[in-house]
């Protein structure tokens, strides 16, 4: 018999889920954003397991090395313990086309827009990606989320920039910060 599918929670890190700072590897710098504290805990009360997916491009333009990421990872799960959750897994891109590091240096199907990172998520976790959610900041969060399947919701916190708008880049859902994300998120869920 083959295991029921489940949907999750996909979370961007930067911006989304911790307070932007660029190029931040220092654990100790790392900080919930607005509403991720609450937020977390409701998707703890969902019993959704919770992924982080992230472009890390600061590996291939030579601004830190990979093996920094396992100390910021371990600090996401401390963070994410502090509000009663736990994360089913991590997803780093460490690519960019314009890297400094030759064998990161190119196009992928990682880097958001991209969906590979979430793709993979779902293949390793046996995940419902049209009964998930991607929550992001920036537009190409939403039309990552979109080209796995998942539902997307944008925080509107001014990170985004470029407002190119087109296909798969219209959200589901705005809201103002992580809270007001799962909030509406819970009322797709659950509707009254």
């Amino acid at each position: 018999m083959t295991p029921t599918l489940r949907p999750a929670i996909f979370i961007d890190k930067d911006g989304t889920l911790l307070d932007d700072v660029p190029w931040n590897v220092d654990p100790v710098k790392m900080r919930l954003a607005s509403g991720a504290l609450d937020a977390l805990r409701l998707f703890a009360w969902l019993e959704l397991p919770i992924f982080v997916i992230s472009n890390q491009s600061g590996i291939a333009l030579g601004k830190f090395e990979r093996r920094a990421l396992d100390q910021v990872e371990a600090r996401l799960h401390e963070l994410a313990a502090e509000a009663g959750a736990s994360l089913a897994g991590i997803y780093w891109c460490p690519h960019h086309p314009q890297g400094v590091v030759p064998e990161l240096t190119r196009v992928c199907e990682c880097r958001k827009p991209a969906p590979g990172l979430i793709l993979r998520a779902a293949r390793e976790h046996r995940l419902d990606l049209s009964q998930s959610w991607f929550i992001g900041d920036i537009l190409d969060d939403v039309e990552a989320g979109h080209r796995a399947g998942c539902r997307s919701v944008l925080i509107d916190n001014g990170n985004e920039t470029e407002w190119l708008r087109g296909e798969g880049r219209e959200p589901d859902i705005v809201a103002k910060d992580m809270y007001e994300a799962a909030i509406a998120v819970v009322n797709a869920e659950c509707p009254a």
